[in-house]
């Protein structure tokens, strides 16, 4: 099984957001105290849209939710309404992922 091209996007903005958050020195738990968020909130806007949790780390991150979720937001910064289906299938996690990739078989690769 491939990652597609949109979930391979997805998984690169995810991954961009928790690199920003870790350069900040800021934890997820962090941002649900700050902005009084029930818990687990803030990590879960990474998988699925939640309003008050992306503008939570947008806050915390010193920028705008439109930048950091282009597929949940037009170009002009509204949110679009109701979301798209595809923003709520999670992305395979990162075991599943690592099982799809096929092993490589060392006589092939020897060929």
């Amino acid at each position: 099984m491939r990652i597609d091209k949109s979930m391979q996007r997805r998984l690169d903005a995810i991954a961009k957001i928790k690199a920003r958050l870790v350069l900040a020195g800021i934890t997820f738990r962090d941002i649900d105290r700050r902005y009084g968020l029930a818990r687990c909130t803030a990590s879960r806007t990474l998988q699925e849209p939640n309003l008050a949790g992306e503008r939570a780390i947008a806050a915390a991150l010193k920028t705008h939710p439109h930048l950091l979720w282009r597929e949940r937001y037009h170009a002009d910064g509204r949110r679009k309404d109701p979301q798209p289906m595809e923003n709520y299938h999670r992305p395979l996690t990162r075991k599943k992922r690592q099982r799809a990739v096929e092993p490589i078989d060392p006589i092939q690769a020897a060929a």
